[in-house]
C-alpha cells in the first residue's frame, strides 16, 4: 500500500541494546527446546510476485507462532528464586501461549492476564499449557496494567511480549537459521507490531550481512512504527485481521533498535492481507494468520520495490480463527468472481426457476443459494425477482453464464 522511508539518521550500532552475541548466546539456551523450523523456496509465490521467495515457517513451532524463542530465553535467563516465585504476562494470544507452554515445561509457576474480548479458544489454549488465566479488563491496556499490580504485589517476574533484551535476543535466533540454511539475499521483510521480531531478525542480520536490506510490515490501521520514526503520535484504530501487530505503540527498546537498522516500512491494507493469508492456505497448504501473512502482504502491495531481488519471509503464526479463515477463504472466491450473485427479473410463473436453473447448470455453474422475491417495489406485480448465487471456476467462467441467461431470455444484474 505504502512503503515509508526511514530516517538516515541511524544511531551507533554499537549502542543498541541487544547484540548479536546475545543472539548468539539465545540460540544456544533454546537450543533443541523449539523447532527448527524450515526455509522454503515457494516457486509459485515467485511467479505471482516476480520476486525470489524464500518463506520461514515459524507457524510450525509447537504453538504456532514465533513467541516462544523469545518467552523460552527469557524464562532461561531467570534466577533460581524468580523461576519459584513464578511469571506473569499479560497477552490475548500467541504470547499468552509461548510463556504458558515453556514455563510449564520448566516447572515455573505462569500466570497470564488476558482482556474480557479474548477468544475463547486462545483462553483454552493457555490454560491447557498450564497457566493460571485471569480475566481482566476491557483492553490490553487495562490488562497489561493489572499484571503489572500483581507482579508487585505477589513478587512475580513479569515478561514483556516485545520491550525486553532476552525477549529480543530469542526472536533474533529466526535470522541466525535464515543465514545458516541460506547463503545470501537481498531483503528481509518482517511483520512489525510492538518490535520484538522485527528488532532480534534485523539485529542478527545487519550484523553478518549489513548490506541486507531489512523491510518492516505494518497493517495500515495501525501504522505504530512508522509513525514512531517520524517521531509523531501514531494514529490507530480499526478492525484488522492483523491483531497480532496491531499495537498502539511500538516499545522503547525496539524502536531504538529499528529506527538503527530498518531500512523501510510498508504499510498494507486489509484486502492486501487477506490476499497473502489466502496465498498462504492455496499456494503453500499452510495456515496463515493475519499477522503472520503481513510479508507475503508487502509484496503484494509494493511488487516493483521486489521484482528480481531473493526476497526472504517469515510467516510468524498460524493462529487464526477458524471462523474467520472461511471468511477470508470465501471472500477470495468472490473477489476473483468464483462466487457470484446474479439477480433476474421475470414473469412469475410456474418453471421459470427451473428454465434458470437449467441454463446455470448446462453451463457448468454450481448454484450455492437462492432467493425468490415477489415482495420488492420494483419488481412488476406479475413479476418475480430471483437472487442467485452461483459457483463457477473463474471469472471468464462467471461470464460465459451470464451470456447464456442473457441468450436465453434472462438478462441477469450483478447483485
Amino acid at each position: 500500500m505504502t512503503a515509508q522511508p526511514v530516517s538516515d539518521q541511524h544511531a551507533s550500532d554499537a549502542a543498541l541494546p541487544v547484540t548479536l552475541a546475545d543472539i548468539e548466546a539465545a540460540a544456544k539456551a533454546i537450543e533443541g527446546q523449539i523447532e527448527h523450523t524450515p526455509l522454503r523456496y515457494s516457486r509459485t509465490l515467485s511467479e505471482i510476485t516476480g520476486a525470489q521467495v524464500w518463506i520461514k515457517f515459524e507457524n510450525l513451532q509447537f504453538t504456532a507462532s514465533f513467541k516462544e524463542r523469545g518467552a523460552l530465553n527469557k524464562l532461561l535467563s531467570l534466577s533460581n528464586s524468580e523461576k519459584a516465585a513464578g511469571v506473569i504476562a499479560m497477552s490475548a494470544g500467541n504470547h499468552a501461549q509461548g510463556v504458558a507452554y515453556h514455563a510449564s515445561r520448566l516447572g515455573i509457576p505462569s500466570t497470564i492476564v488476558m482482556p474480557k474480548g479474548t477468544p475463547f479458544v486462545k483462553i483454552e489454549h493457555t490454560r491447557n499449557f498450564g497457566a493460571k488465566v485471569i480475566i481482566h479488563g476491557e483492553t490490553l491496556a487495562d490488562a497489561d496494567a493489572h499484571a503489572r499490580q500483581l507482579e508487585k504485589e505477589q513478587g512475580l517476574t513479569f515478561v514483556h511480549p516485545f520491550d525486553d533484551k532476552h525477549v529480543i535476543a530469542g526472536q533474533g535466533t529466526i535470522g541466525l537459521e535464515i543465514m545458516d540454511a541460506l547463503p545470501d539475499f537481498d531483503v528481509m521483510v518482517i511483520p512489525v507490531g510492538g518490535g520484538g521480531l522485527s528488532s532480534g531478525i534485523a539485529t542478527a542480520i545487519k550484523a553478518r550481512r549489513p548490506a541486507t536490506s531489512i523491510i518492516g510490515v505494518e497493517p495500515a490501521l495501525y501504522p505504530s512504527l512508522s509513525a514512531e520514526l517520524r517521531g509523531e503520535e501514531a494514529k490507530v484504530g480499526g478492525a484488522t485481521i492483523a491483531e497480532g501487530i496491531a499495537v498502539k505503540k511500538v516499545g522503547k527498546l525496539t524502536a531504538q533498535i529499528l529506527r538503527s537498522l530498518m531500512d523501510k516500512v510498508i504499510l498494507v491494507s486489509e484486502d492486501e492481507l487477506e490476499r497473502a493469508v489466502t496465498l498462504f492456505a492455496t499456494v503453500e497448504k499452510s495456515v496463515a494468520e493475519g499477522a503472520g501473512a503481513a510479508g507475503l502482504a508487502a509484496l503484494l502491495a509494493e511488487p516493483a520495490l521486489f521484482r528480481g531481488r531473493k526476497v526472504v519471509l517469515v510467516l510468524c503464526g498460524g493462529n487464526i480463527d477458524t471462523r474467520l479463515l472461511a471468511s477470508v477463504l470465501t471472500r477470495s472466491l468472490v473477489r476473483e468472481k468464483r462466487i457470484t450473485s446474479v439477480r433476474i427479473i421475470g414473469n412469475d410463473q410456474p418453471g421459470l426457476l427451473a428454465r434458470v436453473s437449467t441454463v446455470i447448470g448446462e453451463s457448468g455453474g454450481n448454484i450455492i443459494e437462492v432467493f425468490h422475491n415477489r415482495m420488492a417495489l420494483d419488481v412488476p406485480a406479475k413479476g418475480a425477482e430471483f437472487d442467485i448465487t452461483i459457483e463457477t471456476r473463474d471469472a471468464l467462467h462467471t461470464q460465459d453464464i451470464i451470456d447464456a441467461l442473457t441468450e436465453a431470455g434472462f438478462p441477469p444484474r450483478t447483485a
